[in-house]
């Protein structure tokens, strides 16, 4: 053994025994988690437990478990019952929490029953703007679809249920006349059979049952969804065919550190609506007067751009190519030129579409254009199937044409786009495991998704500072 490294020996003891604190260098991450919960006011965040109670048993201090839950989180440990074991091993936690260990239950309770309040810690990014880390007035915002604790045969739909019960339907036939013809056919075997149809008969009538308990629920719901175990989950398209059953988490991102600005978990499956609550959100947190806003084109909504146009907020929304017109080879409404001036739209021939008339559609004042020249064009069948070629126009629709001159001279911006907040979406899901949440219920949720939302802003500050200007600077 002389050529090789050696350890000490396990029996082997000390005159002056090694505290804990020696374990810990004074760059380990572990330090900032401990720095971070210290300058928190936990009262005032609203969590309970803060101020002992007079009597009963001890409990443990919510900054204990807060502490707990962020190491976990940044060390991608986020089962209440890998926490417990890891107080019990892992030298760094017992630094952390002085050799605490609270079980599992303690500690998914906690999680449970101060979610509010962990959501607020996320003030993270009063710090990281107060450090002057948003230094550019822009942010890019993304949805992303994230797994509950839901299997796809436990949401229905309408149409899934009909299915299903309609399968039921047919095996029971299929049962029926499987025991008529062992009724004409008495022998040992047939009895055993008949008995064992009588069985699943049994079964899928007690299935049937609890369809139509499930139906009774589809005709409350808002949404046409029932989900078994997480009520809140909803079946939501993505890439692939079959989809998931999940919520669709929302996060605002600045560019230059790649740091989660604002971030919100809905179960609502598509992002058109969603455009103008999180610029706002984005801009109280980054607390600036002007701020852009870059998105892909499935938060393009005219109520949606205006709404931030009001607001301040200078929207980059790519447009959808969704002209049925130019899908077939005529032409598309970007095509005819608007005259501001005298209200009229100048076609591909050169003829004037002038004001015919207006209605209210949705809620919207739709006006309409056309021509009465269009049966004698010599390009009509180019441009309209039918008698004229009419142009809708919203009363709003300037605010989307500045919007689409803007994206015209800034061809960059959905690049941009792309690569700021698709980083944070892969990273987190990494850290996850690519599996579902641990909670349900949309509140629960919310909580666990603001704790990897902290923890990832958390590590990228960290690579950013280092850990000792981290600490210092939160300490100042």
């Amino acid at each position: 053994m002389k050529r090789f490294i050696e350890g000490e020996n396990r029996s082997q003891s000390t005159l002056l025994p090694e505290c804990l604190d020696d374990y810990i260098t004074e760059d380990n991450p572990v330090r900032v988690v401990e720095a971070f919960v210290d300058e928190l006011d936990l009262l005032a965040l609203g969590f309970g437990g803060v101020e002992p109670a007079t009597t009963g048993r001890p409990s443990y201090h919510p900054s204990v478990l807060l502490k707990l839950y962020l190491y976990g989180y940044l060390n991608r440990i986020q089962s209440s019952r890998r926490l417990e074991r890891e107080c019990q091993r892992n030298i760094e936690l017992m630094w952390l929490v002085g050799k605490l260990a609270p079980d599992f239950k303690t500690i998914a309770d906690f999680r449970r029953d101060s979610g509010e309040a962990i959501r607020n810690v996320c003030q993270f990014v009063i710090l990281c703007r107060r450090l002057n880390l948003f230094s550019q007035a822009i942010v890019a915002i993304d949805g992303s679809k994230f797994k509950a604790v839901n299997a796809h045969d436990r949401n229905f739909t309408h149409g899934k249920l009909e299915k299903r019960m309609r399968q039921i339907d047919q095996c029971i036939e299929r049962y029926l006349t499987a025991m008529d013809t062992a009724d004409r056919q008495q022998s040992d075997v047939t009895e055993i059979r008949t008995a064992r149809l009588r069985e699943k008969m049994v079964t899928l009538k007690s299935q049937m049952k609890e369809l139509k308990q499930i139906e009774e629920q589809l005709k409350d719901s808002p949404s046409g969804q029932v989900s078994l175990t997480d009520p809140d989950a909803r079946a939501m398209a993505t890439s692939t065919s079959r989809g998931l059953v999940g919520y669709n988490v929302q996060t605002a991102v600045e560019p230059k550190h790649h740091l989660i600005v604002a971030h919100e978990v809905t179960n609502i499956g598509t992002d058109r609506t969603h455009l103008s609550r999180m610029a706002r959100q984005a801009k109280e947190a980054m607390d600036t007067d002007e701020l852009n806003v870059l998105a892909d084109r499935g938060y393009y909504s005219g109520d949606e751009i205006l709404a931030c146009d009001e607001a301040g907020i200078v929207p980059y929304v790519s447009k959808p190519m969704t002209s049925g017109a130019k899908a077939e080879g005529r032409f598309d409404k970007e095509d005819f030129v608007y005259n501001p001036k005298t209200d009229q739209y100048l076609c591909p021939a050169g003829s004037h579409l002038i004001w015919r008339c207006a209605s209210v559609e949705k809620g919207h004042l739709i006006n309409r254009y056309w021509s009465s020249g269009c049966p004698r064009c010599p390009i009509k069948e180019k441009c309209t199937p039918g008698k004229e070629r009419r142009v809708s126009r919203w009363e709003h629709e300037a605010t989307l044409e500045k919007m689409q001159r803007r994206l015209d001279t800034t061809p960059e911006a959905m690049r941009i786009r792309r690569q700021t907040v698709e980083h944070p979406f892969g990273t987190i899901k990494y850290w996850m495991g690519a599996r579902h949440f641990l909670t349900r219920t949309l509140d629960r949720v919310s909580t666990e998704m603001s704790l990897h939302v902290l923890a990832y802003n958390m590590k990228r500050v960290m690579q950013i500072m280092g850990v000792k200007g981290m600490i210092a600077a939160m300490q100042a």
